[in-house]
């Protein structure tokens, strides 16, 4: 019988372990530069599909036009081996086995949230200073001011529940790339699930540290304020749109929906192969 291609979902479980354990036990730069790196992929991805996006009036298929291109960041991420604090979550497996404690976990999260943070707004600050912004007469510019603004006028618990669906969608596709033994399958199981995140509209802690950032930036120059304001967007909404609203009205609360999704997998497969299977046996 030839070798399979792929792990089961028990053998999932035994790998995530130990891919937990691997990362709590780095030395503090390698994490905080790994976590530099995905948040940059994020970013990427949500520039790149941000701009393939943006002129398309039906909001179904701009999210699915989005949805295509924004994958790219997640296999960034998986395949070039960098620490993304949604997936991160799924240390909490090896919590559970003892073989980490919450300490490690807390702390490896605070430093990916930290590099993530950097990388993603350095991406949105090239690109707020970049001239893309004012590609379409006017509608990218629109789209950014437009999608920052929505993001934090979310009440606290709409973006909590959103960035818990979010993290679902996200683990469920780490915990597919994990399954698939070569970079075919792992880009295929990416691709799949993150087009079903982008379109669902749930909320990324990291990738709305690129869509919420490159519009506080993009407000402190007056020539793309005013371009925007010639196609649309109201003084209103651009008036929502700052690092308060930011981190209060999403940071937070999707930072703490995203942890509840991925303790949620994580806990349920767990469950599954760790506790309920040594009862059964």
């Amino acid at each position: 019988m030839a070798d399979r291609n792929y792990l089961t979902s028990k053998e999932i479980s035994a790998y995530t372990i130990e891919a937990g354990i691997t990362k709590v036990n780095r030395p503090f730069m390698e994490i905080f530069f790994m976590g530099i790196l995905a948040g940059m992929y994020i970013a990427m991805g949500g520039l790149a599909s941000a701009t393939a996006s943006h002129g398309i009036a039906d909001p179904g298929l701009a999210k699915f036009v989005a949805g295509i291109v924004f994958p790219v960041g997640l296999m960034f991420v998986v395949i070039n081996g960098a620490d993304l604090f949604t997936g991160n979550c799924l240390v909490i497996m090896s919590v559970y086995e003892k073989k980490t404690t919450v300490m490690n976990l807390i702390t490896n999260l605070t430093i990916v949230l930290v590099g993530n943070f950097i990388g993603a707004t350095v991406i949105a600050f090239m690109e707020a200073f970049s001239g893309l912004l004012t590609m379409g007469d006017g509608h990218f510019i629109y789209y950014v001011f437009k999608t920052a603004a929505a993001k934090t006028s979310l009440p606290f618990m709409q973006a909590f529940i959103l960035g818990i669906i979010c993290n679902l969608f996200v683990c469920s596709a780490i915990v597919m790339m994990y399954a698939a033994k070569d970079v075919t399958g792992k880009m295929l199981a990416g691709f799949f699930a993150l087009l079903a995140f982008i379109t669902s509209g749930s909320e990324h802690v990291v990738a709305n540290m690129y869509y919420v950032p490159i519009a506080l930036f993009a407000k402190t120059q007056p020539e793309l304020v005013e371009l925007a304001l010639s196609s649309g967007i109201t003084a209103e909404k651009l008036e929502h749109i700052t690092w308060g609203n930011f981190i209060f009205s999403n940071g937070i609360p999707v930072m703490l929906g995203n942890i509840v999704g991925g303790f949620i997998i994580g806990t349920m497969y767990y469950l599954t192969h760790y506790v309920f299977a040594k009862k059964v046996n």
